[in-house]
């Protein structure tokens, strides 16, 4: 077995134990099924199989040993169960649709008669809007980060050349993140090819492996230059490859190395959320529409698969705009 189907299994093998055979040579097909075909993440199909486990679990204290068993009835009686200990509705309403995707998957395989996950409806989870930076704070998020590196002839201000690599590494990364709004791990899987300067657009290869082109901006199109022909070379080894951003072993960087970063840096700025990479996702489309970008628009630049998913962001910017009202109007 590949070491890449090994990693999925092994992080949560403990959910899977106590299931009989059966059970567990179900959840294992299906779980290659989300990795190879559906060619999803390995962090969402840990979290699929994670709650399928609890739902063949649940099936079999009901006396369901095999998976044509598991109909409406079964499937109400785990999410009532999941109620009752306290669980979130939006923690419900995502076990109720893996649910779904399971039995579809199920019923297409012939082990069920019919998909009872068509009949399951659950309470719309509440949408908690996410936080964002101001436009004034990504300015100043942006502006601090690559300052006394470079003297006004742009020469390195810095003596160590490790560390002006890596500062011209973090502050490219910092832009790219905040001018396409992608998502971390879209940004450590980049490779040099994939960024054309000349016409200003990155190539992205996303979730389930659809690719799509961003733009960049000026401001990001010169940090990337910088920090390819003055940083990278600094830190390449052989175990560099073709990867855009390095760690200072010269591997491929790590998304939790581009996350400690984000945080770390936000974190100087006054009166700022805490926020991570998916913060400045969310963040550069808040500020996308809130300059007169189109739904589609943004969507497409996100990658998100269904308008739905993007029309969050219309509700943040309307959210502001109440708050900004509600400071502002003397009769609000």
């Amino acid at each position: 077995m590949s070491s890449e189907r090994g990693t999925g299994s092994s992080a949560h093998k403990h959910a899977a134990d106590s299931l009989s055979a059966a059970h567990r040579q179900v959840l294992a097909a299906f779980v290659e099924h989300l990795r190879f075909e559906r060619a999803l993440s390995a962090h969402t199909v840990r979290a699929y199989e994670h709650d399928i486990a609890g739902l063949l679990e649940h099936a079999a204290r009901m006396n369901r040993d095999d998976v044509s068993g598991i109909d409406i009835g079964v499937l109400r009686s785990w999410l009532a169960k999941l109620t009752t200990m306290g669980k979130a509705r939006t923690t419900i309403a995502r076990r109720a649709a893996s649910a779904r995707v399971f039995t579809a998957y199920c019923t297409r395989r012939g082990w069920m008669a019919s998909d009872s996950g068509l009949r399951l409806a659950t309470p719309k989870a509440h949408r908690t809007l996410p936080s964002v930076l101001s436009q004034d704070q990504a300015a100043e998020l942006l502006d601090s980060a690559g300052q006394a590196l470079l003297d006004d002839a742009g020469e390195a201000a810095v003596d160590d050349p490790v560390e002006v690599a890596r500062r011209l590494r973090d502050d490219a990364m910092l832009e790219m993140l905040y001018a396409t709004g992608i998502r971390v791990g879209e940004l450590v899987g980049l490779n040099l090819g994939d960024v054309d300067e000349s016409r200003r657009v990155v190539r992205v290869l996303g979730k389930g492996n659809k690719q799509r082109t961003v733009p960049l901006g000026v401001p990001a199109v010169r940090a990337l230059e910088r920090w390819v022909r003055r940083g990278r070379i600094v830190l390449i080894t052989e175990a560099s490859g073709a990867a855009l951003f390095v760690g200072l072993r010269g591997g491929r960087i790590d998304q939790r190395e581009v996350r400690r970063l984000v945080h770390s840096k936000i974190r100087k700025l006054r009166s700022a959320p805490d926020l991570g990479p998916h913060g400045l996702r969310h963040t550069a489309a808040t500020h996308l529409l809130e300059g007169g970008a189109d739904l589609r628009t943004v969507q497409e630049i996100l990658g998100h698969a269904t308008l739905a998913t993007t029309q969050v962001y219309t509700h943040v910017s309307v959210e502001r705009l109440r708050a900004i009202y509600d400071r502002a109007h003397p009769r609000a």
